[in-house]
């Protein structure tokens, strides 16, 4: 049985699920979170809206398949341990870069955040699939 309120509430928080994930995965190089804690975020979110409509409702509103997260997540966690060697330091040591913006700001991005965005990639894609394969049994 499909309660109208539950996919009210699921199409609701959705969105608000996945901007908070973002939020813990940002914060999470200077305070706790990260990208393990937001991809299980990420994931809870799909898994109410699948709760509420259906797995196959959920993975159309995805757009993409879990498995292609899967992928994508480790494939940055491996490209983020490159520069590292192409510096000629030891593996998995961080780089940073520091780019320029109008009015004196500045933005450091490295290695370590995207090496947290495979990671949030990776949870995301794997907790969706064990949880839309339990639910479709």
């Amino acid at each position: 049985m499909k309660s109208h309120i539950l996919q009210i509430a699921a199409a609701r928080l959705l969105p608000v699920t996945i901007l908070l994930s973002l939020l813990v995965f940002y914060r999470g190089h200077n305070e706790p979170g990260g990208g393990f804690i937001g991809g299980l975020m990420a994931s809870a979110g799909f898994i109410f809206y699948a709760m509420a409509f259906d797995t196959a409702e959920a993975e159309k509103k995805l757009r993409v398949s879990p498995l292609y997260l899967i992928v994508t997540g480790l494939s940055l966690a491996f490209l983020s341990t490159l520069p590292a060697l192409f510096m000629g330091n030891p593996f998995f040591t961080g780089e940073w870069i520091s780019i320029y913006l109008p009015f004196e700001a500045k933005l450091k991005l490295g290695t370590p955040m995207l090496f947290d965005l495979g990671v949030y990639f990776t949870v995301w894609g794997i907790m969706l699939t064990v949880i839309f394969n339990v639910m479709e049994e």
